[in-house]
């Protein structure tokens, strides 16, 4: 094992886990990770409900108190999500203590079936704060053209949240823009700015697995040459917009009377393609105020064997515009392709939660007591 972990910790880049379930709190292993690991928050997503919860061990107990209560599948799924988010909050408090609120932050999503449904997220995200009732969570909201005006007014009503499935930098823009105005709506209100943290969630892998395959549709050299580069350039350019609106007149009012800047966060940090190192989109989005959350698998590649040797993301920005720009001369749309995944992203949470609710209904249903 190599002390990559501890370094990365070093560069300024909090190390969050892409997992959860109710073993991981219950074995201790979660209390490990944070201990031996540099783990300092956790990130759940529908798809990692799905697996924990079909997976079943350490749900049964409360699954049998659920079905004797006759409560709905979709009322049972919160209990059960939100009561692993709370517990997980729990262990992760006295880094929340130690951060000052930055990390020892759990996040849990809004149904994705609200993604083009702005009152509705706004709802459900200010039901979810009130269920788990933990200051150190984060809600997670789509950043849907719906999510950004409920962005604005979540934060605005001081509750910190998690933008995700970012994928254009035109879009993470907006996703800045939604989270200035929240703070300023928190501000006119009287709220104490220093409370509301929030962190953009840029998707990383996934730019690369779309691209890759319509390069590799091409078949030239010239196409071949830029595989497994456009993510990179990608989030590497949304640095750069990170570090144009955090120095901005607008950002420095809200500052001054205490507000925490949104982090960038590296989602999708598992590398799909074989042929790419496994740490690649760690080692490769080293840069000062970021968060990598990872799956397991890549947190104990970066371990034994990721190479972080320092800041790799600040001085790359004229080279990841050129190989962006190579990409589109091939006749490769950007803009098609960002859409195209954030529709895919919508469309993968949104069947997730769909199967989560059969395999949870069936459940109830075997479980539910016979009547006498």
């Amino acid at each position: 094992m190599t002390d990559a972990l501890k370094r990365l910790s070093d560069e300024g880049v909090a190390i969050w886990l892409d997992d959860l379930s109710r073993k991981r709190i219950t074995s201790g292993n979660l209390a490990e990770l944070i201990d031996q690991s540099h783990v300092v928050g956790v990130t759940t997503n529908p798809a990692i409900f799905q697996k924990a919860i079909s997976g079943g061990e350490g749900y049964e107990q409360q699954l049998t108190d659920l079905a004797t209560r006759k409560v709905t599948v979709e009322e049972a799924l919160r209990m059960i999500t939100t009561a692993d988010v709370r517990d997980a909050a729990d262990i992760l408090r006295p880094v929340y203590g130690r951060t000052d609120g930055q990390d020892g932050r759990v996040s849990i999503e809004v149904d994705p079936r609200l993604a083009h449904n702005t009152p509705a997220t706004i709802a459900e995200a200010k039901q979810l704060a009130w269920l788990v009732d933990r200051p150190n969570t984060l809600i997670k909201i789509p950043a849907t053209k719906a999510g950004l005006p409920a962005i604005t007014e979540v934060i605005g009503k001081g509750i910190s949240v998690n933008v995700t499935l970012i994928f254009s930098l035109e879009r993470y823009r907006e996703v800045m823009d939604a989270y200035l105005a929240g703070l300023e709506k928190a501000k006119a209100a009287g709220l104490d700015l220093s409370l509301i943290h929030s962190v953009a969630s840029f998707f990383v892998s996934r730019v690369d697995s779309e691209i890759d395959k319509r390069l590799d549709a091409i078949g030239t050299d010239e196409a071949k040459a830029l595989k497994g580069k456009a993510a990179l350039a990608n989030a590497r350019l949304a640095y750069e917009a990170y570090e144009e609106v955090f120095s901005s007149d607008r950002w420095t009012a809200l500052e001054r009377v205490g507000a925490n800047k949104q982090r960038a966060l590296w989602a999708s940090t598992g590398v799909k393609d074989p042929a790419y190192k496994d740490t690649l989109y760690v080692d490769d989005l080293v840069a000062p105020n970021t968060v990598n959350t990872m799956p397991e698998a890549t947190l104990e590649a970066t371990a034994d064997h990721g190479r972080i040797t320092g800041d790799t993301v600040r001085g790359t920005y004229e080279q990841a515009r050129a190989e962006l720009d190579a990409v589109a001369k091939l006749g490769i749309s950007y803009d098609d392709v960002v859409q195209l995944l954030e529709d895919e992203g919508v469309e993968k949470f949104e069947a997730s939660w769909n199967d989560l609710l059969k395999s949870t209904e069936a459940e109830l249903e075997r479980l539910a007591p016979t009547e006498a």
